[in-house]
């Protein structure tokens, strides 16, 4: 009985920094790992099922759908969790954003039916747009719902809404998948669970959490709008970023490419799962400790950053030598040319680890210009790179384009950070630390690389990477301890 309840202060309740952060990231890790294992084996089957060029026809629909659809939110997520943490009356406002959603929403859907008359004539592709525009607009308005539950710090009840949301899209797209297969008919799949999702959780939350009204208040809008332009406009940019580029491909009529290159993605997406799960749990902490100490601001974000170096190394060596084997092994030989897409990529990935620590620190210091600055550049410089690079070399020129914009947005994220905030982007103990984080995966990666063990099943290869850097980089730590390269101080203890 007792363990029963130590399990559920830990899991269920906010005691403190250290346990609170624990909780949170244990939940988050928890609902993404299940949810994002369900929706990627949905993508392998309907990629197998539908074939490369029906695929590349629907993430086109998904990437141009998804370009706009970020207006929809318009920073409002993020703002609502940072002003709603540092304020408990700011939740009286709360009826006002969600009317302030409920508006954005509509009016993105308006845009985006008529912006789809300048990118295709086909009137299939157009309904598909339609329909996969309100499904990408459901799963924006979960986003005003969890910025609530992290501004509580209650990520198990976000967890709960994103398992949920899963289990039913798996259930009813795979149904519609084997029985009817088109894009059409998957996209009718996909609006129909999102809804039914959406309808529950929003039914939990105004009877368990906080009671739903909407509130007319424009004083209010005006008010979430001063502080999330920046933001919203930043989103817009990073949307572009990341969508364009099919985008191209589908107007110049690649589709079979945008396949190829959207298989490769997918598989990334999946890798930088911890760079959102880790700025979600850290984000609330980060900004309430903001205001309190800077002391301890810049030792939490340490702890944070050190977390994401020694995740970044390990996920791009490996990711880069089992590239062959990770490619055929969810999607067949059928989908050989994914492979130097996803080597090129998984150094973006990589990038992606260490660039999120530099944007909380502009998010919550209030540098949202700068975050619009970084983004605009980002944006502009991808445009420019892939509609030179998409006609010429097709997916790789796509690839290619992604990783030099993430390199130009990480320089300028730092300079920013430090050249307007109080932190101190980088030192010394973060430093020996990245010595140590190589040395690891490099070892990790000429033991993998042998051939008797490169040959066997991936799943086992890739357990066995994780344990060998794992390993090895504790050896590593002890050492650097232990002839004093290292502080004995925890960084633990800094959420004490």
């Amino acid at each position: 009985m007792m363990i029963l309840k130590n399990f559920k202060k830990i899991l269920f309740e906010n005691i403190g920094i250290r346990q609170t952060i624990f909780k949170n990231t244990f939940w988050l890790i928890f609902a993404e790992i299940f949810s994002r294992f369900l929706e990627f084996v949905l993508i392998i089957y309907i990629t197998r099922i539908l074939g490369v060029f029906e695929f590349g026809k629907f993430t086109f629909v998904l990437a141009f759908v998804s370009m706009f659809a970020i207006l929809s939110d318009f920073g409002l997520s993020d703002i609502t969790t940072r002003e709603i943490s540092g304020d408990k009356e700011t939740e009286k406002e709360y009826p006002a954003v969600l009317s302030l959603k409920v508006i954005l929403s509509i009016g993105t859907f308006v845009l985006i039916m008529l912006a789809s008359f300048f990118v295709t004539n086909d009137p299939l592709i157009r309904l598909i747009i339609g329909i996969l525009a309100i499904f990408i607009l459901f799963n924006y308005f979960f986003f005003i719902i969890y910025a609530f539950l992290r501004a509580r710090q209650k990520m198990e009840y976000e967890a709960g809404a994103k398992i949920i949301r899963s289990l039913i899209m798996f259930v009813i797209v795979f149904f519609v998948l084997f029985k009817a297969p088109s894009v059409k008919n998957i996209s009718y799949g996909y609006l129909f669970a999102n809804s039914l999702a959406l309808i529950l959780v929003l039914l939990f939350f105004h009877f368990q959490i906080q009671s739903l009204k909407l509130s007319l208040r424009i004083n209010i809008w005006k008010k979430f709008f001063r502080i999330s332009w920046p933001l919203g406009l930043a989103a817009i940019f990073g949307a572009i970023f990341v969508n364009i580029d099919s985008v191209i491909m589908g107007y110049l009529g690649q589709l079979i490419s945008n396949g190829w290159y959207n298989a490769a993605r997918k598989i990334i997406a999946i890798i930088i799962i911890p760079t959102t799960l880790i700025f979600l749990s850290f984000f609330p902490v980060l900004s309430k400790l903001f205001k309190e100490s800077k002391e301890k601001f810049q030792k939490v974000w340490n702890y944070y950053m050190a977390l994401m170096i020694i995740l970044a190394a390990p996920l791009t060596t490996g990711g880069l030598i089992l590239a062959p084997q990770i490619i055929n092994f969810i999607y067949g030989s059928g989908f050989n040319p994914s492979i130097l897409v996803f080597q090129i990529l998984i150094f973006m990935a990589g990038i992606s680890f260490i660039y999120n620590p530099y944007v909380s620190i502009l998010i919550v210091s209030g540098q949202q210009k700068k975050y619009l600055w970084v983004h605009l550049i980002g944006a502009l410089t991808n445009i420019t790179l892939n509609l030179i690079l998409i006609p010429r070399y097709s997916l790789y020129g796509a690839a290619i384009s992604a990783v030099i914009t993430y390199i130009i947005l990480i320089f300028l994220t730092i300079e920013f950070s430090r050249r307007f905030t109080f932190i101190l982007p980088f030192n010394w103990q973060l430093f020996k630390i990245l010595i140590i984080v190589v040395l690891s995966s490099t070892i990790m990666a000429a033991i993998i690389s042998q051939l008797l063990i490169y040959n066997i099943n991936i799943l086992c290869l890739i357990i066995i990477g994780i344990l060998i850097y794992f390993f090895i980089l504790f050896l590593f730590y002890k050492v650097f301890q232990r002839f004093g390269f290292l502080s004995n101080r925890r960084y633990i203890d800094y959420f004490e």
